[in-house]
């Protein structure tokens, strides 16, 4: 819920505080690090956006030290204005740099130049929270229909809630992220609600103990507030205030907002869903309005069995006629439920549990339904059926239905109600910022020469929405620190494995450097290929992601410099490996999404709907996005040094390759193999 103050507001600073200059200076001083150009210079420009009201981008490179930059003028307006600023992440683990490392630091550094402690509070959705009341004898959740006839299932169910309810007694928070080892989302469903399923803390019997009311009162209290973009989108979303009021939104990488907030608004409509509905609300209405529903959900999970998973184009008929029997059957469950009634805590709450499920097994069906009301041009969302039967847990077929763009959305809900400061070490794509405001709903900026092969639709409208985007640049000199190599000899990648001729250039290029090789792959099947093919063909240690845990896989290839790393997407932005044991980055492939799908590929044909081109908007700017993170990989620390590899030789001769090279750390280039190969023996002898 966001303070009624309209983006634009000026605000002033007490001239009692010290200057944003001094309280950088102070908090540098803190954590024993030294004043960057580019940490200033972005430092600067978050307070005059935060003062003017002004929406602000900040690219950031690694090493700029860019949350002191925005966490010190964000602190100074919080204690100035007596108001509160909240920080949205992508990530847990920056979630957790921030409260549990810079935070503290920064609040301790600035109690005596503030003459009071800042204060700090993270917040998470309710579900993240045990809820007492379900502990202490709530209704239960329905588990899935597999689970009902596996008795070891039942058994293993029985044993995490067992945990659970030891645990509570020893939890201050009842943060799920601090049970460790965890528990299977099953058991954790045992003892979580949602916000809509919540009695609410005046109604609970056990409200005054609640941990997400807690959570939710520090928040309040706090002068920063560290979120996620899913909470934050949450917050957007529903018509119920989730986040305490605030004036400004810090979003960090913002590079993954759009993706974030996408997923929160994509809605789901399965067989399962509708059985468990109907199971819920079974003991509180008429039996025969629950059985018609579950009528409808067998016969959804019949129709599902024969239709192709993939996008859908048109709905067929059948399949058209069973939602609407679904849509309806929920809408009449919903009408026999009524206005709440009684004082009793439990039925309440299981009335709250059938509502909960019923109208977002009704509301899935509205939308599934009148996606395909409208043409290419103007529609709103994209449907698809997926189901996995290949792996180990198979999921039976679902629909699926997403927002085909999320810029409307963010455009009213986020810049329309708060001054927004968006950044990331990867925000410029193709040289320009613009690739990505268009997906945040803000009017492009460039307005000059774009680089050939820029990605481009039409623009959105300027209006009274302004804002500013700056580069701050990075401290690593990047075109002496590392090079970019693509392998222009290498024919265009193919779409049955890798290439022989691909698996011996990464052979070559992995033995002169000697190991120290984290190799980012398009996908699971060719991170495993590679990694099989090189254990046949070389001496060195080869991990692969899905041997172990992701974590223990990074810590062993930290640790151990004669070793490589293989895997796919969580690896392109989620290491972060200093030193000697990295000095070759390599790339198999330029990766744009599958061409199957769902999401992508109707964002593209939309694109092109409206005359722009779709495949450099969404494929092009995703690639761009996918291997500027990659290469972000290389450099770490001050003294990093090596060779980001790209074997596809597309990004040196497609017309393309020009946007997407602009959009990668301005490396020095070269498409010699031998001249690679004998700087990446220098870097190995010498660490040696």
């Amino acid at each position: 819920m966001a303070l009624s103050v309209h983006p634009g507001t000026v605000f002033a600073v007490p001239d009692t505080l010290p200057s944003l200059r001094e309280l950088l200076a102070t908090a540098v001083t803190a954590v024993g690090g030294a004043e960057r150009p580019g940490q200033v210079e972005m430092a600067e420009a978050v307070d005059a956006s935060i003062r003017t009201g002004d929406h602000l981008a900040v690219q950031a490179g690694t090493g700029t030290g860019k949350s002191l930059a925005y966490l010190v003028p964000a602190v100074r307006h919080a204690v100035a204005n007596g108001s509160t600023v909240v920080i949205s992440t992508a990530t847990i683990a920056l979630q957790r740099q921030l409260v549990d490392r810079d935070l503290p630091r920064l609040a301790k550094a600035l109690a005596k130049p503030l003459k009071r402690t800042p204060t700090f509070a993270i917040l998470k959705g309710r579900r993240n929270y045990l809820c007492l009341h379900r502990l202490d004898g709530g209704p239960q959740d329905e588990p899935e229909d597999q689970a009902l006839f596996d008795p070891f299932a039942i058994s293993r169910l029985g044993r995490e809630v067992t945990r659970l309810r030891e645990w509570v007694s020893d939890t201050e928070t009842g943060d799920r992220d601090e049970l460790v080892p965890g528990v299977s989302e099953q058991a954790w469903r045992q003892v979580s609600v949602s916000a809509r399923e919540c009695l609410g803390a005046s109604k609970c019997p056990m409200g005054t103990d609640c941990f997400a009311e807690k959570a939710r009162a520090e928040a309040g209290r706090a002068d920063i507030v560290v979120t996620n973009h899913a909470l934050l989108a949450i917050d957007a979303l529903q018509g119920y205030q989730v986040l305490p009021e605030h004036d400004v939104v810090i979003v960090d990488e913002a590079h993954d907002l759009v993706d974030r907030v996408t997923s929160v608004a994509t809605g789901e409509l399965s067989a399962a869903m509708v059985s468990i509905a109907s199971r819920r609300v079974g003991r509180l209405v008429e039996e025969d309005r629950a059985d018609r529903l579950n009528e409808c959900g067998d016969g959804l999970a019949m129709l599902l069995e024969d239709v192709p998973t993939g996008r859908l184009d048109t709905i067929p008929e059948p399949l058209r006629v069973t939602i609407t029997a679904i849509r309806d059957a929920a809408h009449h469950c919903v009408s026999s439920l009524g206005p709440e009634r009684g004082a009793d805590a439990d039925v309440v709450a299981a009335r709250k549990l059938a509502m909960s499920l019923l109208e977002e097994v009704h509301d899935n069906a509205v939308r599934v339904l009148e996606a395909f009301d409208t043409d290419d041009a103007h529609r709103r969302d994209v449907v698809w059926i997926t189901g996995d039967y290949g792996s180990n847990t198979p999921r039976p077929p679902t629909l699926k239905v997403a927002p085909l763009g999320v810029a409307g959305l963010l455009r009213e809900k986020l810049f329309g109600e708060n001054t927004t400061i968006l950044t990331s070490a990867t925000l410029t794509l193709g040289g320009s910022f613009d690739a990505l405001a268009r997906q945040w709903g803000l009017p492009g900026q460039s307005a000059g020469e774009k680089v050939d092969g820029m990605a481009s639709e039409k623009e959105v409208a300027p209006d009274s929405i302004r804002w500013t985007g700056i580069d701050v640049g990075s401290p690593f000199d990047h075109a002496k620190s590392g090079i970019l190599y693509t392998a222009r000899h290498l024919p265009p990648p193919g779409r049955d494995g890798l290439p022989e001729a691909y698996l011996a250039e990464l052979k070559s290029l992995v033995e002169a450097a000697g190991g120290r090789t984290l190799g980012l792959f398009s996908s699971m099947r060719a991170a495993k290929n590679a990694a099989a093919e090189l254990r046949e063909r070389t001496d060195v240690e080869i991990l692969c992601q899905g041997d172990d845990s992701t974590s223990l896989l990074v810590k062993k290839f930290a640790e151990n410099p004669q070793t490589c790393l293989f895997g796919t997407l969580s690896l392109w932005q989620g290491v972060d490996v200093p030193g000697p044991s990295l000095s070759l980055v390599v790339m198999d492939r330029i990766p744009f999404p599958r061409p199957d799908d769902p999401l992508a590929s109707a964002r593209q044909r939309a694109v092109e709907a409206r005359g722009g081109n779709g495949f450099l908007s969404v494929a092009a700017t995703h690639a761009a996005l996918l291997l500027a993170q990659g290469a972000g990989r290389l450099l770490r620390s001050m003294d990093d040094r090596g060779v980001v590899a790209i074997l596809d030789p597309r990004l040196a001769t497609a017309r393309y390759g020009g946007f997407l090279r602009a959009s990668l750390p301005p490396f020095w280039p070269t498409t010699d193999a031998e001249v690679v190969r004998a700087a990446l023996r220098r870097l190995d002898d010498a660490a040696n």
